[in-house]
């Protein structure tokens, strides 16, 4: 089984343009995430995806794997999805580039939870963690997720799901995916379905297709850096 971990990697974000080559303690924030992933060893290979020249020069300065895209993206999957069509994988698993505390243990959830499917019945798979406050329940910008009692994926939703009549456990997405190649190629060829766009929630899109994705329990949230505010907790925690 030949897996790859694709790095999507889009110069101009919305909140905090030219993050990913922003500066985190004498390395961008990306080099440390790239640095993360390969150092883990898990990966036949590791490529960064991306529309930029200034991220294009900066990986290949590093030694990196860089597949340029030149088609315009409206999420993180096409863009891995545009880079893997031409390449030999089996599993892909999609890693942002600003997860610089990317988790070795998370990583190898995933990987194993397609080695250890001898029967192929899963599509993709996930991460979910417990919700412990209220809050993040009710915060439509945590993006929760139910599954059945064998892990498989039912929805996710921003509303607060499930509704607890008695106490339970609900949890939230953490928004690793792993895909087998033909899957993620299919999502790419599917134009955006109905309820994902209700939601704007991607994975939404493969369980409207009839995909299985496996939702794995995490003790990791990641420390993603979307703001010049998370750029220096994310600075303060590498001391």
């Amino acid at each position: 089984m030949r897996i790859l971990a694709i790095i999507p990697a889009r110069y101009e974000a919305q909140r905090f343009p030219g993050k990913l080559l922003a500066d985190l303690n004498g390395k961008t924030v990306l080099q440390r995430t790239y640095e993360a992933v390969t150092n883990t060893g898990l990966f036949d290979a590791v490529w960064v995806a991306t529309d930029s020249d200034q991220i294009e020069n900066h990986i290949k300065s590093l030694g990196g794997n860089v597949f340029r895209s030149t088609l315009n993206h409206d999420c993180g999957s096409n863009r891995v999805a545009e880079c893997v069509t031409h390449l030999d994988a089996d599993v892909v698993i999609n890693v942002q580039g600003d997860e610089p505390f990317i988790s070795h243990q998370a990583l190898l959830d995933l990987v194993m939870a397609f080695k250890n499917d001898v029967a192929n019945r899963i599509d993709l798979a996930s991460l979910m963690i417990p919700i412990d406050v209220k809050s993040d329940l009710e915060n439509p910008n945590v993006v929760k997720v139910v599954a059945d009692q064998q892990g498989r994926a039912l929805y996710f939703s921003r509303a607060a799901i499930p509704f607890m009549r008695e106490p339970g456990q609900a949890y939230r997405h953490v928004g690793i995916y792993a895909f087998r190649k033909a899957a993620l190629l299919e999502f790419y060829a599917q134009t955006p379905t109905p309820l994902e766009l209700a939601e704007k929630i991607e994975a939404i899109r493969y369980l409207e297709m009839g995909k299985v994705m496996q939702m794995l329990p995490t003790d990791f949230v990641g420390v993603g850096i979307d703001t010049p505010d998370d750029l220096e907790r994310a600075k303060k925690l590498l001391g």
